[in-house]
């Protein structure tokens, strides 16, 4: 092994193992006390930090933060110890939501971040999300961190440890992009769900115009209201009762680390992922014309339709918020999201998943366009469609199953995409399979003009999937 500077010294420490479950594609999460440990946190630490040191060959300075959730306290600490044990000097920034970490890699100029949270996961679950310099640290980077604990091949060190509070900075970067719009008298309902994101959302209210009705803004490990996870339509409901009570115009929820948005409009309805792509499209090309907008496999047809008519240039992308990000550089794209409610702006801002921001970038959208979002959604067209559809499969045969309907429909001469999974084109709509990168499930979704053309769609894909041993659930739910 080649000489390091005395900061950098390598050396063996007894191994470690983690939970085969737990290094994901996008993140590292797992339950805790069965799968995710302190111990593992520690690990992490001193992987990430030894990583970044080689990368750098000099010791980081790394951010971290954590959300409410009532394990977030012990994993943060412990992932500190293994930071500072393997030589890297801490930042802490204290709770908030996952862009707060990010944004904090940016304002205090650190080597990387890592944020303690489980998402919009059970209070049970737990988890880290990391950033190497400002880029997403995904793949098989988390890969080798287990790697490097399995072989106990670690830096040794003794890094600082210093606290930074970027709360009321992150806030104010928020509020200062509607210091050109007057919100007048929208009267807005916030929802964070005793999220991480409550106490950075109730002082974002203090700081803009319009009527605020906030709900759910103290952080509680135990979420005691409803689960934050605002793509499931249960979790809207005290949101749409809000809103029709007070006669608001919009409501926004945000998931449990706030890089995750969802909305409801003046009539009640779900805004869905790729309808709040639209509304935001629509403003983001009045500036910037011509701009590649992104969205993922799963987005109605009607998004790609919809940027290509406003002069944008419409790009259908793979899932997964890491990897969006990545696409977003190479492109330069202004704008990009995904169903799940994920959404990036890299137009005047840094290009990362912000739910707050992008609830932001709402109202002001919805400001500069008659203020009525309810018009918005009704000025889209209306295809009937299914929801996100999720079926056990395992990790060892979900992307043989892909693979095998891909190659049928080309063997069979069908129009398909192969992006991410198959994404099939017949003159009823489309319909996806795609296997998740995340879980041992397979992910499907179907639009068309009308009912009967969904069932066809449903039908073709039903054949498809029963030719590879796999069905589709019985009565999938009704879409958007």
């Amino acid at each position: 092994m080649s000489t390091r500077a005395s900061t950098e010294n390598s050396f063996q420490m007894p191994s470690h193992r983690f939970h085969s479950s737990i290094l994901r594609e996008y993140d590292i999460r797992g339950i805790v006390g069965e799968t995710v440990f302190d111990a593992d946190a520690e690990w992490i630490g001193r992987a990430f930090a030894s990583f970044l040191a080689r990368a750098l060959k000099r010791a980081p300075t790394i951010a971290v933060a954590r959300d409410g959730r009532l394990s977030s306290p012990s994993l943060e600490a412990a992932l500190i110890t293994g930071l500072r044990g393997a030589g890297a000097n801490v930042v802490s920034v204290g709770v908030g939501p996952t862009p707060m970490l990010y944004f904090s890699v940016y304002k205090l100029e650190t080597d990387g971040g890592i944020m303690v949270t489980g998402s919009h996961n059970p209070p049970t679950h737990n988890g880290f999300k990391m950033m190497i310099g400002r880029k997403p640290f995904f793949g098989a980077m988390i890969q080798d961190l287990g790697k490097m604990a399995a072989s106990g091949d670690v830096l040794s060190g003794s890094g600082t440890l210093k606290t930074v509070s970027v709360l009321e900075d992150y806030v104010a970067r928020l509020a200062g992009e509607l210091s050109d719009v007057d919100l007048g008298r929208l009267k807005v309902g916030w929802d964070a769900g005793n999220g991480a994101a409550g106490e950075a959302m109730a002082l974002l209210t203090k700081r803009i115009g319009g009527h605020h009705v906030v709900l759910n803004e103290a952080i509680d490990g135990k979420f005691p209201a409803h689960h934050p996870d605002p793509s499931e339509p249960k979790n809207l409901v005290q949101l749409q009762e809000t809103v029709a009570k007070e006669k608001l115009d919009i409501g926004i929820a945000f998931d449990g680390d706030g890089d995750r948005i969802g909305a409801i409009d003046a009539k009640g309805r779900i805004v869905w992922g790729d309808q709040l792509l639209s509304v935001l499209a629509r403003d983001v090309l009045k500036d910037k014309p011509g701009s590649i907008i992104i969205a993922d496999v799963k987005a109605s047809q009607v998004l790609f339709d919809e940027v290509a008519r406003l002069g944008g240039k419409p790009l259908m992308w793979k899932t997964g918020h890491s990897l969006i990000k990545v696409k977003m550089a190479e492109t330069g794209s202004p704008l990009a999201g995904e169903m799940s409610g994920h959404v990036f702006f890299a137009d005047r801002y840094f290009g990362y998943d912000d739910a707050l921001y992008a609830a932001v970038r709402l109202l002001k959208a919805v400001a500069r366009n008659g203020g009525d979002l309810a018009a918005l959604r009704d000025a889209l067209p209306s295809p009937v469609n299914t929801p996100e559809l999720r079926f056990a499969c395992a990790d060892d045969r979900k992307f043989a199953v892909v693979s095998e309907v891909r190659d049928r429909l080309k063997a069979e001469g069908a129009e398909f995409d192969d992006i991410d999974g198959v994404r099939v084109r017949t003159r009823h709509g489309w319909w996806l399979l795609r296997a998740s990168n995340t879980q041992a499930v397979l992910v499907a979704r179907a639009e068309a003009r009308d009912e009967t053309g969904l069932r066809r769609l449903q039908a073709h894909l039903g054949e498809q999937l029963a030719r590879s041993g796999v069905a589709l659930p019985e009565k999938p739910p009704a879409g958007h």
